[in-house]
């Protein structure tokens, strides 16, 4: 059995530096927080709480720390989070490291830019991932998102001076539709292409490798937006499996199959990719 590796597998850079963040921490001599999981990858958010790192969905659930005053330290995860989070921590004296993805602190820097400028502010992207509501949350969370050409649709036509910005890992093909889309309803509007350039390069990367192979094997979270889309795009080319480990892989899911192709999201560490291709090397002895 042949095994082929999509390029730009992986960590990407801006989980890269997120989870190099938190290991500067180990091992620990103080209360860490997250603020959700560091990155969407349940095996490192596992390893880390194995480490004495605790997840929390608002710095509300902090415990009283009134009497461990400077002992806190919470870390924005990867996605980003509200301005009202940062205002929210000074206030309680509580010390944040900052693990924002510097791609998505660029669009929360350029939202609020333009929000103070009086612009309306569009966000395409999924209204409920962390990261787009994060972005919202630096314009008053007054954007409007939409997530399809349906929602576009839906947008009333206006002159006002409009800025658009994208989620890093948003399809780029819909994009490009909806901006044209978008276009035709704000002719006027300031349009910024805030996909990540990785996120670009990997989308590429698989739809090609996924018309050489017969079998995609996507490797990352199940609740991983770049993985899923990731999963999709396969999906439309090839047989494709999306899988969070290893334990994932069935032998019978690599009956028949001569090629193999594998690709992973921007959360999924080398560690799991590995030893999903390791697997799949034993399964294909056995089988063939």
């Amino acid at each position: 059995m042949k095994i082929l590796i999509a390029e730009h597998s992986g960590f990407c850079f801006g989980v890269k530096r997120a989870v190099n963040i938190l290991e500067s921490l180990m091992p620990l001599e103080e209360i860490v927080y997250t603020l959700g999981p560091i990155i969407h990858n349940q095996q490192v958010t596992n390893h880390y709480s194995e480490k004495g790192v605790q997840v929390i969905e608002s710095l509300d659930d902090i415990p009283d720390h009134s009497q461990n005053e400077g002992d806190v330290k919470v870390v924005i995860r990867s996605h980003g989070a509200p301005k009202s989070v940062y205002d929210q921590a000074s206030t309680m004296g509580i010390k944040l490291l900052d693990a924002t993805c510097p791609y998505v602190k660029k669009i929360q820097n350029t939202v609020s830019s333009y929000a103070s400028k009086g612009y309306n502010i569009i966000i395409v992207g999924n209204s409920q991932h962390p990261e787009v509501i994060g972005i919202n949350g630096w314009c008053d969370n007054k954007a409007e998102i939409v997530e399809n050409l349906e929602h576009v649709m839906l947008l009333s036509p206006s002159n006002h001076p409009t800025c658009v910005v994208a989620q890093t890992t948003f399809s780029i093909k819909l994009w490009d539709l909806m901006i044209e889309a978008i276009k035709d309803k704000i002719p006027e509007a300031t349009i910024f292409n805030t996909i990540c350039l990785a996120t670009e390069e990997r989308q590429k990367a698989v739809i090609d490798l996924a018309t050489k192979v017969d079998l995609m094997v996507v490797v990352g979270g199940k609740h991983s937006s770049n993985t899923i889309k990731l999963a999709e795009l396969c999906a439309k080319q090839v047989r494709t499996i999306h899988i969070e480990t290893k334990d994932d892989l069935n032998g019978a899911d690599l009956i028949g199959t001569k090629v193999v192709g594998i690709t992973a999201g921007a959360s999924t560490p080398d560690w799991i990719i590995q030893s999903v291709i390791l697997k799949i090397e034993n399964e294909g002895e056995v089988i063939f």
